[in-house]
């Protein structure tokens, strides 16, 4: 799978990447929401990764909204933000998984696993 990782910490990152790389995917790492929009637009994703809040002033799930206004990419978010208003939020764009920092191998497997398996 080609998975689009839209991640602001850079350790967070690159951990991301090697466990996607260690489950035989291809990463590519945008930090910012306008980027990873940009990004995920542009080219053909099989999944996002994203945490909520980002860099620049589109946070992961308005990010995803736009995204969803053109194509259907099953999304996985990774984030420290327990905050029951960003929760709403996302439910109602729609999402794959809610996976807490720090996110675990075995969390992110499972959660593709189960993704893929309804693919």
């Amino acid at each position: 799978m080609n998975v689009l990782i839209a991640e602001d910490d850079p350790v967070l990152s690159l951990m991301l990447q090697q466990m996607i790389r260690e489950l035989n995917h291809h990463p590519d790492i945008v930090e910012k929401g306008a980027d990873a929009v940009e990004q995920a637009l542009a080219c053909e994703y099989d999944l996002i990764l994203m945490d909520i809040m980002l860099r620049d002033d589109v946070d992961g799930i308005e990010a995803y909204k736009k995204i969803r206004e053109v194509k259907e990419i099953p999304l996985i978010y990774i984030t420290g933000n327990t905050d029951s208003g960003y929760r709403k939020r996302a439910d109602k764009i729609g999402f794959h998984a809610i996976l807490p920092k720090p996110v675990s191998f075995e969390e992110l497997k499972a959660a593709i696993e189960a993704l893929e398996t309804i693919r």
